[in-house]
């Protein structure tokens, strides 16, 4: 059985800091159900968290890799697909329902009903709020975005993308990625 939440209709930023509904974001004033996602958008962020995962314990650099997990921008709530947070950090705020900001690493895989436009807007409003580097996936095209605040690179097939700011000598094949 499949039940729905009932969520108040004035339901604000500050509510869903406390208690942020499962599978939804809050986005210009209103709840926001996160939707379009595929068994390949699945297995993507599945793989993406374990590599990030793995490079962290291997590397010694420490920290927590999360799926979906929910942070505030500085004017929303939003639910990365794949983000890491630095062992500083998770001493910081390691117990939080909600992180109260942007996590410094965040990936966003691209789900066939999300709007170009709208991905990069996003991307840029979790730079904007503390964020150092957004990996944009597009599982269909096979293209990997890396954008810092001060540059934008594409990897595609045949290639190897990397992190540029956090997670530093982390890199994976696309291919491997998207595989």
């Amino acid at each position: 059985m499949v039940t729905a939440a009932v969520v108040p209709k004035n339901f604000s930023l500050e509510d869903f800091m406390r208690n942020p509904p499962e599978n939804m974001e809050w986005v210009d004033g209103e709840l926001v159900e996160k939707s379009g996602m595929t068994l390949k958008h699945g297995e993507i962020q599945g793989n993406l968290g374990f590599y990030w995962k793995s490079y962290t314990i291997s590397s010694g650099q420490g920290g927590k890799v999360y799926t979906d997990v929910p942070c505030r921008t500085h004017k929303q709530g939003r639910r990365p697909d794949v983000a890491y947070l630095t062992p500083e950090l998770v001493a910081q705020f390691g117990n939080v329902a909600v992180l109260p900001q942007s996590f410094p690493l965040v990936a966003e895989i691209v789900s066939p009903t999300d709007l170009g436009e709208d991905i990069f807007l996003k991307a840029r409003e979790y730079l904007d709020s503390g964020c150092l580097e957004v990996w944009l996936v597009f599982p269909e095209s096979r293209w990997v975005i890396v954008i810092t605040q001060s540059q934008a690179l594409m990897f595609t097939t045949s290639q190897v993308v990397s992190t540029q700011t956090v997670l530093p000598g982390f890199n994976v094949a696309v291919d491997e990625l998207l595989a």
